[in-house]
């Protein structure tokens, strides 16, 4: 049994989508804001803490439509909606082999069910309409009496003033969570954009009685906002401040008290000795029993590389000190080294360790006690033994405790973790499902591509509705189209993967580029340089690969690539037989010139010929392709000469010429590497036109690219003074306006939303 798929409806920014479960593990990636955090909550909140639902939960496209339903009550007109139609929803539908029935009577649709596809609705619902009303009309009839009241120049606007407004502190005191079996038969794919077609539910629709979950699903979650340290003792420098005292134990007030107002002697009486005597000895019992108990769990932890190389290993010391006994506490704490014979051991306490190891022991202690809670129950003799069939483990952002290197140990590890047990890990029986929502990039690289659910943003499709996300299952956008499939995949696995927390992307096709756009980006377009932006470095020949990519992330592209000019030329092959091929050029105009970059060949703007190329207006140059994403392609276009600006206009092959052509002056008095000092002294020579660009040329056909952008970064000491080339230039105008944000607004309650 496994959970095959969700679909959200009215939830935040979830309209209307669906997220495929994969069988082990599942992970969800987007840009910030995208609706990651959403779905963690819409779970939380439909199976764990039903009651923490709030107006704010329901999708605020939604809100104007209750508003509607308020007015509706208070003019006596008939509504056209009920509420329930804009409350949220969440369909969980299982693949339930027909083996597992006895697990599922209760939900299954009908008695013809052979095995397959079992769908469940939860959906909250207003538990007495004519309640809600009532209370609805009193307030606003008192609101309205004051406002009414008051003075012509002192009329006040007094809360509630619509519906929502008044569900805003009491939505879930009105709602119930009622549940229903859903029809395998109705199910419909979600459209292009991963919208989910969530079916309708008929009015005869059976509703299921209790919680439909019960004892087949056992749900466990470690959120994001969370301190493992809880319960600890303050800081030095924290000064017994309020919020320290608050999260501390009652054993610690009291070892508080014994140190401040009774242990003021260092002289020991003999009571003193006789206690001693006996924490010692119970101390010895103790720690025997405790490192007995703990060999397996630490046998495991060693076993995932924990501490690994160079780090403390860990033991379980009692810690029976003075009035400590009282409690009967542990502690781990970290044997500094290995002691030679006779010597003492040594120990620093959990506080000592990095942070990022500390959580990372903390978050797999966790996982292995929600393993073993769910597998090894704790039951009396006279309760019968219940084991869920699955379990659905929900892991929210763990980079938010974890350093770089211990998130990747952490999401390769964690599964394995949940299934190291002898009745899960060779076993079909019980089934454990992971779901992690991530915005690291460290967590993504670990994962297989097919385990990845991308959050897409989609923008208000009209005037007056509000933007909302959709989720992709990026295991199947390729298609049968295996090698593009396997490029993309191991190209990212050997760079990195921010290309799925992006606002945008920038593909450009080499080292120079790469080093010098992020510096252009930085000192000359300072609002792109808030974005989150991925910079790509790959040849122009593979940059249509990602095009089904960019397609499903619906990712705003800046692609900048290379005029590439060739001319035809008739040859003759081995056998004699005449034959055209396209010989690399200069680019000119009027020669019946070609382009070989196949991103401008064949993905945008699917142009051949040199001159059309390079006649194009800069409108031409972007385009919102199918109407999925926005792209722009940035190439050399014609410049002036830096030498006669008269004269004949220069066409720069490579994006090294258009830099040196675009600040000429600037690098008249640089120097370093052999490439930096022969571009130097070429532009102190004084060459214009053919003669420039036919030495220009020579030396950048073999230049060190990359140690020449180094040194216009170190040599030009005012950054802000080496300028991009035009043509890249205008593709970074056009990035930054595509990803303007929008303005941030303080509300008249402190909050602060987007305008």
């Amino acid at each position: 049994m496994k959970i095959d798929f969700i679909e959200i409806k009215n939830f935040r920014k979830l309209q209307s989508c669906r997220i495929d479960f994969d069988k082990e593990k599942t992970l969800l990636v987007g840009a910030n804001n995208s609706g990651k955090t959403s779905a963690m909550i819409a779970l939380r909140k439909f199976l764990i803490s039903p009651k923490s639902i709030e107006i704010r939960d329901v999708s605020i496209g939604n809100w104007s439509a209750i508003e509607q339903i308020g007015v509706a009550w208070e003019g006596g007109d008939e509504l056209q909606h009920t509420l329930n139609e804009f409350l949220p929803l969440l369909d969980v539908w299982l693949d339930v082999p027909l083996t597992q029935i006895h697990h599922i009577v209760h939900i299954i649709p009908n008695a013809d069910w052979a095995g397959g596809s079992v769908g469940v609705r939860l959906q909250f619902e207003v538990e007495d309409v004519d309640l809600l009303k009532t209370n609805y009309l009193e307030h606003r009839s008192a609101a309205k009496k004051i406002e009414n009241d008051a003075p012509n120049e002192q009329k006040p606007s007094v809360a509630p003033r619509n519906l929502v407004e008044f569900l805003e502190k009491s939505l879930s005191k009105y709602l119930t969570l009622k549940a229903y079996s859903l029809d395998p038969a109705r199910l419909g794919n979600p459209d292009s954009k991963g919208r989910a077609c969530v079916q309708p539910l008929p009015e005869d629709a059976l509703e299921i009685e209790g919680s439909p979950f019960q004892g087949l699903i056992d749900f466990r979650e470690i959120p994001a906002m969370r301190d493992f340290s809880i319960g600890g003792s303050p800081s030095p420098d924290s000064q017994n401040s309020k919020s320290d005292r608050l999260i501390r134990t009652l054993s610690d007030h009291v070892r508080d008290y014994y140190d401040q107002h009774i242990d003021q002697s260092d002289k020991m009486n003999a009571d003193d000795i006789g206690a001693f005597s006996a924490l010692q000895q119970a101390e010895k019992a103790f720690d025997h029993r405790l490192k007995t108990g703990f060999a397996s769990v630490f046998d495991e932890l060693t076993g995932l590389g924990i501490p690994g190389i160079n780090n403390p290993s860990i033991v379980i010391n009692t810690k029976f000190k003075s009035l400590d006994g009282l409690s009967h506490n542990s502690a781990v704490q970290y044997r500094v080294f290995e002691p030679e014979d006779g010597q003492e051991e040594r120990y620093l306490p959990e506080s000592y360790a990095g942070l990022g190891y500390q959580n990372l022991i903390a978050m797999v202690f966790l996982l292995m006690r929600f393993r073993q809670d769910w597998i090894e129950p704790k039951i009396s003799s006279t309760t019968e033994l219940n084991i869920a069939p699955l379990q659905l483990i929900m892991i929210e952002e763990p980079e938010a405790h974890l350093h770089a290197q211990v998130q990747q140990v952490f999401i390769k590890k964690a599964y394995s973790v949940l299934r190291n047990h002898p009745d899960l890990c060779e076993s079909n029986t019980y089934a454990t499902q992971l779901l992690v929502s991530t915005h690291s990039s460290h967590v993504a690289h670990e994962v297989d591509f097919a385990n990845l659910r991308y959050f897409r943003r989609l923008p208000a499709e009209a005037k007056g509705q509000s933007p909302t996300s959709s989720i992709i299952n990026l295991s199947n956008i390729f298609g049968k189209n295996a090698k593009t499939l396997r490029f993309v995949k191991r190209y990212i696995k050997a760079t990195d993967c921010d290309l799925f927390f992006a606002d945008g992307a920038i593909f450009v096709e080499g080292q120079a580029e790469r080093i010098l756009v992020p510096h252009f980006i930085r000192h000359h377009f300072h609002k792109l340089w808030r974005r989150y932006i991925s910079l790509i470095d790959i040849g122009g020949s593979n940059a249509r690969r990602f095009e089904p990519l960019i397609k499903a992330l619906g990712l705003t592209s800046l692609v900048i690539t290379d005029l590439d000019a060739g001319i035809p030329t008739r040859v003759l092959t081995k056998k004699g037989e005449p034959k055209t091929v396209i010989k690399k050029a200069k680019p000119k105009l009027g020669i019946g010139q070609v382009t070989t970059n196949p991103t401008l060949r064949k993905w945008y703007p699917k142009v051949t010929k040199i001159d059309t190329l390079i006649s194009m207006n800069e409108s031409e140059h972007h385009s919102c392709v199918e109407s999925e994403y926005d792209l722009y392609i940035a190439y050399q276009k014609t410049v002036a000469d830096p030498t006669n600006e008269s004269g004949e206009k220069l066409i720069p092959r490579t994006f090294e010429d258009a830099l040196v052509y675009r600040n000429f002056a600037a690098l008249q008095n640089i120097s370093g590497s052999p490439t930096t000092n022969k571009i130097s002294k070429l532009v102190q020579m004084g060459l214009a036109g053919d003669e420039l660009e036919a030495a220009l040329f020579k030396i950048v056909d073999s230049a060190e690219k990359a140690a020449f952008a180094i040194d216009c970064l170190v040599e030009i000491e005012d950054g802000s003074t080496l300028y991009p080339p035009p043509y890249i230039e205008e593709g970074l105008k056009w990035l930054q306006k595509k990803l303007e944000e929008p303005a941030l607004v303080v509300t008249n309650t402190g909050a602060v939303t987007n305008g």
